[in-house]
């Protein structure tokens, strides 16, 4: 029922879906995203499942596993909870990078928004290190992908959407093989991280 009635809904406030074409279809790959909206919590889903024949297995705050109704479709999305922000828990969100490296290993798909929360505006929050310890820990290439005027479609603090369309644009596979076998520290982390970003 979903798969039917929601993507025709999300396809309302989609305007164009830009490099469609860059999305490796014989490899893993980890999604680094920008995160403005509730709306654009799910619209990979929609975009990139029907073209893959793959679940998108995304890093979510844990807190939303408090509703009974979200912790059903978390789960069957095969969603990985993590601690966000002054909450942090690291030895749980090292399980979490345990669990996605494995969806990884299995030639998966796994989605993080780097920032670990919607930005108000729109622009780029400071983003966390976790995209660049699992791509450089795994190894496997991320595929950048910005949302482009989501925070206007449902803005931090909404609860329904408004009139407003957005763009997703698909950017090309980035690898980090310089530091694959380097020793992992907090500059490397940082850099790495910043790369995505931009």
């Amino acid at each position: 029922i979903a798969k039917q009635i929601l993507p025709p809904i999300y396809n309302l406030w989609l305007r164009k879906v830009y490099g469609i074409e860059n999305l490796p279809k014989d490899r893993p790959f980890i999604i680094a995203a920008n995160h403005a909206s509730y709306y654009d919590a799910m619209l990979l889903h929609f975009i990139i499942v029907p073209k893959l024949n793959k679940k998108i297995h995304a890093l979510v705050n844990n807190a939303y596993w408090s509703n009974p109704l979200i912790k059903i479709i978390l789960d069957w999305g095969g969603c990985i909870p993590v601690f966000v922000g002054n909450k942090g828990n690291k030895k749980a969100n090292d399980k979490a990078i345990e669990k996605a490296t494995k969806y990884l290993k299995n030639n998966e798909i796994v989605q993080i928004f780097p920032e670990g929360s919607r930005s108000w505006d729109g622009k780029l929050k400071k983003a966390y290190n976790g995209i660049a310890r699992l791509a450089l820990e795994t190894r496997v290439p991320v595929l950048p992908i910005g949302f482009i005027g989501s925070h206007r479609i449902i803005p931090k603090g909404k609860n329904f959407p408004r009139f407003a369309r957005c763009d997703v644009k698909i950017g090309n596979l980035m690898y980090f093989k310089e530091y694959y076998d380097r020793k992992l520290n907090e500059k490397i982390l940082v850099k790495v991280t910043r790369k995505v970003m931009k």
